[in-house]
């Protein structure tokens, strides 16, 4: 049996992606066989897409870091024939064969039964990049930021990440600044909960080591200068969360708002988190998240538009969540 795939190829340096037809026998081993209705773009699907950077460690590939379909086969305990399922991260687009297929085999370790209230498209337009959010909002409340402790700080707001956490944090009850750099969108960051919009240019230059106290925590996308001058205006004891590197890998900070103020920084990493903590985070997606608000945020696109929409994503282009239908 065939089924559509994009796949991605490297000549040299080059990475090129087309759609190919594929067999049943070209997937990679595992113990759970999906029948994929969707899958998503993420910012670092852009990056190996792209070959920016050496996301995808072998070649041939497919791409894509989510998907989200109904099991074919399984053998792994607990994941049974036609449970609905998302899988996020792992190896997928690394080292396995990813989302940018009809078809895909996996570990079933990688497996979460999606929670009743979504749907398999509702898990992409959530995807890797609001489950990301969750995992950031679940580290401000184990840091103790309540939303009485003061505003949260969302940087790239008009992102997967920052559009979700945004949604989430808004209807917690925390009162939001949303980071831009597109302030033309502003009326979408409010109508996802935003109360206050900034200007990115206010955070993304070098700045000063340790200023005036403005917010209690952060959920930061950017990284390089802009999360080093969210660190130096957090109030004491708050929690800063870190999960992207849009700006840049580096970040040119001091230790000041770490020994003054007890500032903590806590780093996100939805590649390798354990399963419980993944099911947690999609729990909390399924109570917490408006789901109104997560259509907002969304497009979709078939597997051919896939590799046209990666550009637009770089330059700053691309609102909230892209879910791509790898049947359409």
């Amino acid at each position: 049996m065939t089924f559509k795939a994009l796949l991605a190829t490297q000549d040299g340096k080059t990475v090129s992606t087309r759609v190919v037809d594929m067999s049943e026998q070209d997937l990679m081993p595992g113990d759970v066989s999906i029948a994929v209705d969707y899958s998503t773009v993420n910012y670092k699907d852009a990056l190996a897409i792209s070959g920016r950077t050496d996301v995808i460690k072998t070649f041939p590939l497919i791409p894509g870091i989510d998907l989200a379909g109904t099991v074919e086969a399984s053998s792994y305990p607990g994941i049974a024939v036609g449970d609905r399922v998302v899988v996020n991260s792992w190896g997928l687009s690394q080292t396995h064969h990813g989302g940018y297929a009809q078809r895909a085999r996996v570990k079933g370790e990688w497996v979460i039964k999606l929670p009743e209230v979504f749907s398999t498209r509702d898990a992409m337009a959530i995807g890797t990049a609001g489950y990301t959010a969750m995992l950031s909002v679940l580290a401000l409340e184990h840091g103790g930021i309540t939303p009485d402790r003061g505003d949260i700080i969302v940087t790239g707001a008009n992102g997967g990440v920052g559009s979700i956490a945004i949604a989430l944090l808004s209807d917690l009850g925390y009162r939001v600044i949303a980071s831009t750099g597109r302030l033309q969108e502003s009326q979408y960051l409010r109508d996802l909960g935003a109360a206050e919009i900034l200007d990115r240019k206010t955070l993304s230059e070098a700045g000063a080591p340790i200023a005036r106290e403005r917010w209690a925590g952060a959920v930061d996308s950017v990284g390089s200068h802009t999360l080093a001058n969210v660190l130096a205006q957090t109030k004491y004891r708050g929690v800063v969360t870190a999960c992207g590197l849009a700006q840049g890998l580096d970040l040119p900070a001091s230790v000041l708002p770490f020994i003054l103020r007890n500032v903590t920084l806590a780093g996100i990493d939805s590649v390798n988190a354990p399963q419980h903590v993944r099911v947690e985070a999609w729990s909390r997606l399924a109570r917490d998240l408006d789901l109104a608000k997560l259509a907002r945020t969304t497009q979709v696109i078939g597997l051919a538009d896939v590799p046209a929409i990666v550009g637009r994503i770089f330059e700053g282009q691309v609102r909230g969540r892209t879910v791509v239908d790898v049947n359409a």
